[in-house]
């Protein structure tokens, strides 16, 4: 597998982890606090997450495709972009375990 697929994930992983942490505090300020700015700022946070989770979701299923993974594994990496902080740690998870199956030109790696 090309490193690239991995890098595009891990990416992805931790933009749409860091807008949805953002939008989780944007939705607390807005609801719990009752701050002004916050309806604003959540709706821009809101749709930035929502597009760039599709990419999200494209890229991890193009990973764990590319990776053979079970269709639970493959679900919940695609789930975890929709539970705040949840893709930091399984991207650390994914890439520990996919790292090994990376090569620069896309070859297969031998097993011996």
């Amino acid at each position: 597998m090309k490193k690239s697929v991995l890098t595009r994930y891990r990416i992805m992983a931790y933009v749409t982890g860091v807008l949805l942490v953002l939008l989780t505090l944007g939705m607390i300020g807005k609801y719990v606090l009752g701050m002004d700015g916050a309806a604003d700022f959540t709706k821009i946070v809101g749709i930035a997450h929502g597009w760039l989770y599709v990419l999200y979701l494209a890229f991890a299923f193009d990973l764990g495709s590319k990776a053979k993974w079970p269709v639970g594994k493959q679900l919940w990496v695609l789930i975890a972009g929709t539970i705040p902080t949840a893709a930091f740690f399984v991207e650390r998870k994914v890439s520990a375990e996919v790292e090994p199956l990376v090569t620069e030109d896309g070859t297969a790696v031998a097993k011996a």
